[in-house]
């Protein structure tokens, strides 16, 4: 149905992820547990909505992040 999700932190990535990087990953997540490549269109903004109330989480999740006993790199936005 999808593509997997990739893990979006050092070092799997070699920067920080971007912002399309953590869209793309909430757009598969919600994809992923609605069941809907796309939604219909009485749907499509309850859609949307968890897409960005992930992809929020999901940046606020890699903000908040040590790696390797540092800091993460990212800076909120």
């Amino acid at each position: 149905m999808c593509r997997s999700i990739r893990t979006l932190r050092p070092p799997a990535l070699p920067e920080e992820a971007t912002e399309e990087e953590i869209r793309a990953a909430a757009l598969q997540f919600v994809r992923k547990v609605s069941g809907f490549r796309a939604p219909a269109a009485h749907n499509r903004e309850v859609f949307d909505h968890a897409v960005e109330v992930i992809a929020d989480a999901t940046a606020e999740l890699l903000d908040g992040l040590e790696v390797r006993g540092r800091a993460a790199a990212r800076k909120a936005g």
